[in-house]
């Protein structure tokens, strides 16, 4: 190790991006070959990698590298607000009602008002810093909870509630993100709170909302229905690079203009391919992401005297932090549930599948790391980097309790199949009978066979297959006038 590492120290620049980059894939894919036999979600895996990779244990990656990656959050970002954009849809939220909105609203924001108070009034930390890891605190990681619901075929009102808090969870975090990160930089300017002070970072948002939905509408414009697939993807990706450039000229955050772009795109285009050949294209890009955030991960401070904030260990406010969060999401859903009348099972347990928190979480802690800058910025990504990664390991237990409790899923038969236990004429039936009946049952209700091909790889494919068929009509076309 030592070896291999004095060599990617001492090779010309392009070589030695490039091998680290490979090492990042690699070791990223490798431990997803041991977190799927735990059954934890693939963001463990990577955020490990780095550590693993990271300066803190092998030191494989020369830092100028891990300083050079930075561009990486700001991407990833914008591939995670743009494809949070879709579930902005009118026509789904006029279906849906306020009652979602109004429960992942008191959950994300009650949990965010939890850790405020433990940070910023029972821990004396700053205002800037509390009031940044507070809006942090309001993101959830839908892939562990849809991963567990995939894996007991869970179904009923809990699930349907679950999946549109879920999917509605970042949109809140991102938003408040962006008026803390106002408060913070304003608190942290010397100057006080003055109005301009407050109003400029909000106007300055407003704006690129703003120029957002106009690249939305540009995006469409671009993309009439004679487009090709691989052109489609090719013009998506540029406007959401030339996007994230402009905001970085102007030192603004992305995210809320890529979710107004994404918003206005699924509001006026005729499908959402496009949505699924971006999930299909962004793999790995997060995974980039999220391994050079291990990379950035200080364990040092984490666990050594020296690492503190104000006096107060850094593991003490992770611990504090991992746990009042969960009691904040929990209490927020249950007055969530209990506001809009939900059913007893969905307002007790709802709150124990909202846990898992990594990606938007990471995310903006990178983005909230280098706008705060300095050892605040390392101290809130570290507690954030930290914290998601027992969170991912808790989460899927969590949330597959959750979903036995509620009674969404059952693993008796007779709760699977439930029949008649008596015949027409009133004769009780015998346990051949029910047994018989009930995998008849279960045999209607299974699905026709279909190939095990994601919606994502499925667009991909069909974006190839029209490519192949162009080419083919060009052939004969240059053939013809031969």
């Amino acid at each position: 190790m030592a070896a291999l590492h004095n060599t990617l120290m001492n090779l010309p620049q392009v070589p030695t991006v490039i091998i680290s980059v490979a090492l990042m894939l690699f070791s990223g894919f490798l431990l997803t070959r041991i977190t799927k036999r735990l059954r934890l979600p693939n963001v463990t895996a990577y955020i490990l990698a780095g550590i693993l990779i990271g300066p803190y244990c092998l030191d494989l990656v020369p830092q100028r590298i891990i300083d050079g990656t930075d561009f990486l959050s700001d991407i990833a970002l914008a591939f995670i607000a743009f494809s949070t954009g879709e579930f902005f849809k009118l026509s789904v939220l006029k279906r849906n009602g306020m009652k979602v909105v109004w429960i992942t609203v008191c959950e994300a924001v009650l949990a965010s008002v939890a850790v405020f108070v433990l940070t910023y009034w029972i821990l004396r930390l700053e205002l800037a810093f509390s009031i940044v890891l507070a809006a942090l605190a309001s993101a959830t990681a839908p892939a562990s909870t849809m991963m567990t619901i995939r894996q007991t075929g869970a179904h009923g009102d809990f699930v349907d509630t679950l999946l549109q808090v879920v999917a509605l969870d970042d949109v809140v975090g991102l938003v408040l993100y962006s008026i803390a990160i106002s408060v913070a930089l304003a608190s942290l300017d010397g100057t006080g709170f003055t109005l301009s002070a407050l109003l400029r970072p909000v106007t300055l948002n407003i704006l690129i909302m703003a120029l957002g939905g106009m690249f939305g509408l540009f995006m469409k414009l671009l993309m009439p229905s004679n487009r090709s697939t691989d052109n489609k993807l090719i013009i998506s990706i540029a406007l959401l690079f030339s996007f994230c450039g402009i905001c970085a000229l102007l030192d603004i955050s992305p995210l809320l203009g890529c979710m107004a772009m994404g918003t206005v795109y699924t509001n006026i285009a005729e499908n959402d391919k496009l949505f699924k050949q971006l999930g299909y294209f962004s793999p790995p890009i997060l995974l980039l992401f999220f391994v050079r955030s291990g990379m950035s991960f200080r364990l040092d401070a984490l666990v050594s005297a020296s690492g503190a904030m104000n006096g107060v260990p850094l593991l003490v406010i992770g611990g504090t932090y991992f746990l009042v969060r969960i009691l904040g999401k929990y209490l927020g859903a249950w007055l969530g549930c209990r506001m809009v009348k939900k059913g007893r099972l969905v307002r007790n347990y709802l709150g124990l599948a909202l846990i898992p928190q990594a990606g938007v979480a990471i995310g903006l802690a990178a983005l909230g790391a280098r706008t705060l800058g300095g050892t605040m910025g390392e101290d809130l990504q570290t507690i954030i980097l930290a914290s998601s990664v027992l969170y991912e390991l808790i989460g899927p237990g969590c949330a597959k309790l959750a979903l036995y409790l509620s009674r969404s899923y059952s693993t008796r038969l007779e709760d699977l199949a439930p029949v008649e236990p008596v015949t027409e004429a009133g004769q009780p039936k015998n346990d051949v009978q029910l047994l018989i009946e009930r995998i008849q049952k279960i045999q209607k209700s299974l699905p026709e066979h279909e190939p095990a091909v994601s919606e994502e790889e499925a667009a991909f494919t069909e974006a190839a297959e029209e490519h192949f068929a162009h080419s083919q009509l060009q052939r004969r076309y240059f053939s013809m006038r031969r």
